[in-house]
């Protein structure tokens, strides 16, 4: 969350923000219970040093016993009316989104996105393409039918060479990040407590789009962002110890009410799906440059696995809540004639270390100061599964292994 003081003395520059957002966060509402909460913090603190002086009077007669009463009561209503505004006043800064950096473009929608650079040329055919759901059927790698009999819409089913050609790309993903990129790998819960969910920004603001179980308040994560921020949740991490840089593979599970009657064919966009998360606890100073090497480990795998890519960076309308800066990378689908997200890097400053309350010492003796936090998918399924199928397919409905994904799958044809 943004620092109360930040919005207090650079009100104009978060509203500015907020326009550049098209976001709606209740700033005066903000500003409203920030006044009262400290005049009544006065009023505490006044009522606090007239209690003292007159415990200190020795003239301990009825009228003074019945004043110290009278103040022992207003002092307690006012402790319960400052405690009811911190509240609110937390509520309210939940829903304040993070600042953009200056370089990012002020835009209204998708089409301002900034494209920074491109790998590699779409693929051209001798024949026309076909999209991967009716790859998938034919080749019988992918049941639609019994994805939607087992768990209703936007659901289904990897069979035999389709199964394994995902697992090889986690395996491939998250050997790539560990052996060569200098990521940890972490196995991590597929459920989170509720404040794990407000640490990482997803909760109040995106409550409706998130799977609960109610009888344990659990959470089922929408990324492995949402237990990664957590590791070190309440934590000061000693100095000299940062950078950490984490990754790590989940199944994803969002209900997708966002985006209700997009994408309905195929696997682009479901309600459970699997993603490699890298992530970064970094000092402030360094956490730009770590963003530009995330982004790059990210376009690594998409360039050993030889498919066409272009990196935008984001507008001020299109940033996540929580980020500052990002940049999203697109594969090229040949069969849906599309461009897919595969991955948004984004820088999220120490907006997520505030909300998480994660410190760092720059030195032994030195006051804590919060952590920035990074994180990128490197990369999201099955999106890249969909690239692989329309972009590697061939004239007999077969579709060619990547050279890198050979050796794990088994095979170099799908057929």
């Amino acid at each position: 969350m943004l620092d109360l003081k930040f919005i207090r003395e650079n009100t104009d520059t978060v509203r500015q923000a907020l326009e550049n957002r098209r976001d709606t966060a209740p700033i005066d509402d903000i500003l409203r219970l920030d006044t009262q909460r400290r005049q009544k913090i006065m009023a505490l603190e006044n009522l606090r040093r007239q209690r003292k002086e007159t415990a200190r009077d020795r003239k301990m007669d009825e009228d003074t016993l019945k004043e110290g009463r009278d103040l022992r009561n207003t002092i307690r209503s006012l402790e319960e009316e400052v405690s009811n505004l911190d509240n609110e006043m937390e509520s309210s800064l939940l829903q304040v989104p993070n600042i953009p950096q200056p370089d990012t473009p002020v835009g209204q929608g998708e089409e301002d996105n900034v494209i920074v650079r491109t790998w590699g040329e779409p693929k051209s055919f001798d024949f026309t393409p076909a999209p991967h759901w009716k790859l998938g059927e034919s080749l019988g790698i992918i049941d639609f039918e019994r994805g939607v009999k087992l768990s209703g819409s936007r659901f289904y089913v990897l069979k035999g060479l389709g199964a394994r050609l995902q697992r090889a790309l986690i395996w491939f993903m998250v050997d790539l990040h560990t052996r060569e990129h200098g990521y940890q790998e972490v196995y991590l819960p597929f459920m989170v407590k509720r404040e794990c969910m407000v640490g990482a920004s997803n909760l109040p603001k995106f409550a409706d789009n998130l799977y609960h179980d109610d009888t344990d308040d659990f959470w089922f994560v929408p990324t492995a962002e949402v237990p990664l921020t957590n590791l070190h949740r309440d934590e000061i991490i000693p100095a000299g110890l940062l950078p950490f840089h984490y990754v790590a593979y989940t199944a994803c599970f969002r209900r997708e009410k966002m985006s209700a009657g997009k994408d309905t064919r195929g696997i682009k966009r479901g309600h459970q799906f699997d993603k490699v998360e890298m992530y970064k606890f970094t000092e402030p100073d360094t956490s730009n440059d770590e963003l530009e090497k995330m982004t790059r480990d990210a376009e690594d795998v998409c360039q050993k696995l030889g498919l066409p890519y272009r990196v935008s960076q984001l507008n001020t309308a299109e940033l996540g809540f929580a980020s500052t800066k990002s940049y999203d990378i697109e594969l090229w689908a040949s069969g849906c004639e599309e461009w897919l997200e595969v991955s948004s890097c984004s820088n999220c400053t120490d907006f997520q270390a505030r909300r998480a309350n994660i410190r760092y010492r720059p030195t032994p003796e030195s006051k804590p100061q919060f952590v920035h936090t990074l994180n990128g998918s490197g990369l999201a399924l099955p999106r890249v599964m969909i690239a692989i199928m329309e972009n590697y397919q061939q004239a007999d409905g077969s579709i060619a292994v990547p050279e890198v994904l050979q050796h794990i799958v088994g095979e170099k044809v799908i057929g």
